[in-house]
């Protein structure tokens, strides 16, 4: 068996930023150990499949290590592929996803606009543990469904933590967005750590800017929001509050077209 895999770097103008993820389309669904271990293999943070529904796609996205319930940087890749190669007639896509129902990419000329659900915050704390790690301590922690949401009081604080991912591996099951207030015209900034699901840090997440627009949405009493991930390779988002939605605006670069063997 044959199939075609791309690469692309999402949520950023120029090859070798942004967050790499493979893409795969599929006619038809793989045995759940062929997708684990083609995503293994990829050894990127995801990888997404998609088979064609109706007039859309069920869209699922594999780390190294389990499958995810929610991933915007691989869904914006997947888009890219559909709109910029596969069907280039399309001007928007509808995702149907097994765990966060369906998600919306539209593109309007380079840019790339996720529609996605909004994640409450909810006042819970993680493990003792997990917020040692981190290695400072934030200003507060909040629940964001699958995630912690730690703050931190500015931009240099969030870029030099060195969490010990060994520790947040076992400490929680749940992934780790570190943020603070942005500068130069960002709003806010942001790192992601999900150890426990075999990425130690992402380097763009688009699902944390699920949880992250709301929430600076209501501390800053504004809905249109510019916002970077400050992770070694970076990313750029234009995230928009609109009640139980989020939109995520970003750009994606094709960097590999190739093929899969399979022996099956």
């Amino acid at each position: 068996m044959r199939l075609p895999i791309y690469q692309v770097d999402a949520f950023t103008d120029r090859l070798f930023s942004g967050n790499p993820a493979a893409v795969i389309p599929l006619d038809a669904w793989l045995a759940e150990d062929v997708l684990q271990n083609i995503a293994a293999e990829n050894n990127l943070s995801e990888t997404a499949f998609f088979v064609k529904d109706g007039d859309g796609f069920e869209l699922r996205w594999f780390t190294p290590t389990v499958e995810v319930p929610l991933c915007g940087h691989a869904t914006l890749a997947a888009a890219h592929v559909l709109m910029g190669i596969l069907e280039p007639h399309r001007t928007e896509v509808r995702f149907s996803s097994r765990q966060s129902g369906d998600l919306f990419v539209t593109q309007d000329r380079q840019y790339l606009t996720l529609d996605f659900p909004a994640h409450a915050i909810t006042d819970d704390a993680p493990p003792d543990e997990a917020v040692t790690a981190l290695g400072a301590a934030p200003e507060g922690v909040w629940r964001a469904q699958d995630n912690w949401l730690a703050l931190y009081r500015d931009e240099a604080a969030v870029r030099l933590l060195t969490p010990d991912h060994r520790i947040l591996a076992t400490a929680t099951d749940h992934g780790i967005i570190a943020t603070a207030p942005g500068t130069d015209a960002v709003d806010f900034v942001s790192r992601y750590f999900a150890p426990a699901w075999g990425v130690d840090e992402d380097p763009v997440t688009g699902s944390a800017h699920c949880a992250l627009t709301p929430f600076w949405a209501q501390r800053l009493g504004k809905t249109i929001l510019r916002a970077r991930q400050v992770s070694a390779r970076g990313g750029e988002l234009l995230c928009t509050h609109d009640g139980n939605r989020v939109r995520i605006a970003g750009q994606a670069v094709l960097y590999l077209e190739g093929e899969i063997r399979l022996a099956i």
